[in-house]
């Protein structure tokens, strides 16, 4: 399951694709993780939801996030 989401965080905003989304948390693919915070909200836009994360794992262009 891909979907489009934003990463929002004090003021600035990063696209993303939402990946393997659960009801604990999800991976997200980003151009870079480089900037992107410890604590972040995601917009998911297909659900129009708001998810409060934090950052479990970063990879290359991926970052794994729990909810909450």
């Amino acid at each position: 399951m891909l979907k489009a989401g934003t990463i929002e965080f004090g003021g600035g905003a990063i696209d993303c694709t939402v990946r393997n989304l659960s009801d604990t948390g999800a991976a997200l693919d980003v151009t870079s993780p480089v900037g992107i915070p410890q604590h972040f909200t995601l917009f998911v836009q297909a659900d129009g939801t708001h998810l409060s994360c934090s950052v479990v794992w970063r990879k290359e262009k991926r970052i794994g996030v729990r909810f909450g």
